[in-house]
């Protein structure tokens, strides 16, 4: 295997340098006025880039942007605006001739958008040879925005793993844990919400302009803990716009008394741009229609600070950030003595980037990150305020990627990345020995534009090593393991706005320092853990179909996948119950899967000001050898919404249904089905430097009673019950 995915790059490298150039040199213009929609007054300061040339401009305080000197070709001309949704157009320049392309901003939540996470350069979502979801920042200002998997459940293909609202975290396509990597602006976080059921992320919702969610496996760029997906929180600050722009963000909600509130500053002067954001929020015990459920509060506080410089044909940017929270574990009335617990996980995070653009030569662009993280978090009685156990988790963690020149129809970038983990527990849930991990990688992933259709294929080998420092008698021992992911994938029009996709991909996944290592009660993962140091690294292959569309009326995407993953790591009760604490002994091992699912949205402009939007996600997972079903697989969902908007008006009812779970794991129980029914409505006053959005959300409008076959403490913790929430965002540029 590993030779043949050596073969694969040195065969990209190959195939780069022996294509020419068939780009034609003219003197065409594409230039145009972006206004806002909702007023037509001009827009001043928004970014213009042509995607396939990375070339930007800004727009001038008349709205007005031009490009001039343009290769003959189709291209994508993307605006964007920092917190209000993307516009992209197709532009064919195939004369000299200026070509007179106009925008308008919308304010509303459908519509095309343009992502970064699958490839690591722009594009659209449409184009993207993954599925993608993504929620803008006016989007989730509207959510419950206490954790990311709050944030992110219901959307397509996505669903949450969940201890209480503060620890909640996204599952993809029924993948969890160690097998979904989270991000942010393309690089880790360095926090261990993959580790336990109970540990959250640290991501600031309110401080970020999208979340970005690439389905399915991810490991070419981002590494073999992205077999199951990537969520990447993108911050923005890609170029030094000059003068003031910024955001203030407010949050208020009836059912557990959430307030919070975050603001923004961008100031770019010549080459030069500062920004800083920070914020704070919390939440109090959430209502349900059988009572509020105690401990479950939230509470966080995090800011930002950076400066970048910018030339023509580079930029550098030095940034910090610093996130403190504090959430409670929700706890069982009806136990005589039950255990009452909180965590106050927090982080610093040091990162520097930079790059090189349009360079000429073989290598067009560089692009390298380089970050140092130390998170801890503490998890301690909530009674006596004593320290239960402690984590600290350092990474040093770098990345360099080269874009290639293209060569006529070929495009492409390689480059290498690398993670140093430094991980100490200590108390009664250490469960695994100090340990250093070390992971290196090379990848490389290319595209040949064809005249009917797109062909991309790419490779990765990496290695990653644990060194581990017994503190006990229990023997351990080190290990590493080595593997490599493929894929190949291709892209053919089948009629006007229509595409159909084909993917399919060899992954391969190091296990993981707690399968590795484990050894106690673990009360996060409702089990008495027991590693093993001799399992063997996982490997799958997956093939996935889709089928869209993308009109000014039709907006649509169906998806089916198949994934068998051979030595698939998973908590196996042995039948045995801890005595001193009374939780299910269950060794980690290995068995071959299958998971198959399809996902369908679609989005269907009924009037000019009504559109609408529903969706549908299925997965099916089980153990191939016994037919067991996986746990904590979420059943069948769908959504059917209306958004109707009407000059600086948007209201949007929607009905969130989910089917009952009966396919479950020997320590599950079902969950029965339900819908529930939301409503959310804002106003825009836009202006031409300022836009104002006043927003009113009502959730669960008839108190249902339902629950998250996701949520370990499901039984006793239904979701939430009736409110309203409450958003102001002020954005000026």
């Amino acid at each position: 295997m590993k030779k043949m995915l050596l073969q694969a790059l040195l065969l990209a490298i190959l195939l780069t340098s022996s294509f020419n150039a068939f780009a034609q040199e003219s003197n065409s213009t594409v230039k145009g006025v972006i206004t806002l929609e909702s007023s037509g007054k001009p827009v001043h300061g928004a970014t213009v880039t042509i995607l396939q040339l990375k070339r930007s401009v800004t727009s001038n305080e008349d709205g007005s942007y031009e490009f001039s000197n343009l290769p003959l070709g189709k291209y994508d001309v993307l605006v964007h605006l920092d917190r209000v949704p993307d516009v992209v157009q197709t532009v064919d320049v195939t004369t000299s001739s200026p070509i007179i392309t106009d925008f308008q901003m919308p304010l509303r939540v459908v519509g095309e958008q343009v992502v970064v996470t699958a490839s690591g350069n722009q594009e659209t979502s449409f184009n993207s040879i993954q599925s993608i979801t993504t929620v803008s920042s006016l989007e989730l200002a509207e959510k419950n925005s206490q954790s990311l998997g709050e944030a992110l459940d219901h959307e397509l293909g996505v669903a949450k793993r969940s201890f209480g609202p503060g620890s909640a975290r996204p599952v993809i396509r029924g993948f969890d844990g160690d097998r979904v990597l989270v991000l942010q602006d393309g690089d880790r976080l360095g926090a261990i919400g993959f580790q336990s059921g109970d540990h959250a992320e640290s991501v600031d919702l309110l401080s970020v302009e999208r979340l970005e969610v690439v389905k399915g496996p991810a490991t070419l760029l981002y590494g073999s803990n992205a077999i199951g997906g990537v969520v990447n929180a993108v911050t923005g600050h890609k170029n030094a716009n000059p003068g003031f722009r910024g955001y203030l963000t407010g949050v208020g909600s009836s059912n557990y008394y959430q307030g919070g509130a975050n603001a923004g500053l961008e100031y770019g002067t010549k080459n030069w741009l500062f920004w800083g954001s920070g914020g704070s929020q919390r939440t109090g015990n959430y209502d349900t229609p059988i009572g509020r459920i105690p401990n479950s509060y939230v509470f966080n506080v995090g800011t930002n600070i950076g400066l970048g410089y910018y030339t023509e044909h580079s930029y550098y940017t030095l940034s910090y950030t610093y996130d403190k929270k504090r959430y409670g574990i929700p706890f069982n009335q009806a136990e005589d003595d039950p255990e009452v617990v909180f965590l106050n996980p927090r982080r610093h995070s040091l990162n520097f980037t930079g790059g090189f653009r349009d360079i000429g030569k073989f290598i067009d662009g560089v692009q390298f990150s380089l970050q140092y993280t130390d998170y801890q978090h503490q998890e301690k009685n909530g009674l006596t305020d004593e320290v239960n156990t402690s984590f600290r988790n350092r990474t040093f963690t770098y990345r360099t990627v080269f874009d290639q020149k293209r060569q006529g129809r070929l495009s492409g970038t390689f480059g290498f990345s690398g993670i140093y983990r430094d991980y100490v527990s200590i108390g009664e849930e250490a469960l695994a020995p100090p340990t250093t991990q070390k992971t290196f990688a090379l990848y490389g992933l290319e595209k040949i534009d064809l005249e009917h259709a797109l062909l991309q294929f790419g490779a990765r080998l990496e290695h990653t090593s644990y060194n581990t420092t017994p503190l006990t008698d229990r023997l351990v021992r080190d290990r590493s393991f080595t593997g490599g992911s493929a894929s190949v994938a291709l892209r053919v029009p089948v009629w006007k706005g229509g595409a159909f996709v084909a993917n399919y991909s060899h992954s391969y996944r190091a296990i993981a320092l707690e399968e590795l290592y484990n050894f106690g009660p673990h009360a996060g993962n409702s089990t008495f853990e027991i590693g093993d140091t001799n399992l063997k690294s996982e490997k799958g292959e997956g093939i996935e179909l889709s089928l869209r569309q993308s009109s000014s009326r039709v907006r649509a995407e169906a998806s089916f996948f198949y994934y068998r993953l051979r030595d698939f790591v998973f908590l196996a009760p042995t039948g045995d119950v801890d005595q001193e604490s009374g939780l299910i002994v269950a060794k980690y091992a290995q068995g071959n899967t299958r998971y198959t699912g399809t996902e369908a949205r679609l989005e269907v402009g009924l009037a000019r000001n009504l559109w609408l939007v529903s969706g549908l996600d299925y997965v099916n997972a089980e153990l191939r050898d016994t037919k067991t079903p996986l746990p904590r697989i979420p059943p069948l969902r769908g959504r059917i919404a209306l958004e109707g908007f009407y000059k600086g008006f948007r209201v949007v009812p929607e009905v969130i249904l989910a089917k009952d779970q009966n396919r479950i794991f020997p320590t599950e129980t079902r969950t029965a089905g339900y819908s529930v029914v939301n409503l959310t409505a804002s106003y825009t006053f836009a202006q031409q430097h300022t836009a104002q959005v006043f927003s009113v959300s009502a959730f669960n409008l008839g108190d249902r009673l339902y629950r998250n076959h996701l949520s370990f403490i499901k039984d006793f913790a239904p979701e939430i019950g009736r409110g309203v929430r409450f958003t102001y965002t002020l954005r000026f540029f």
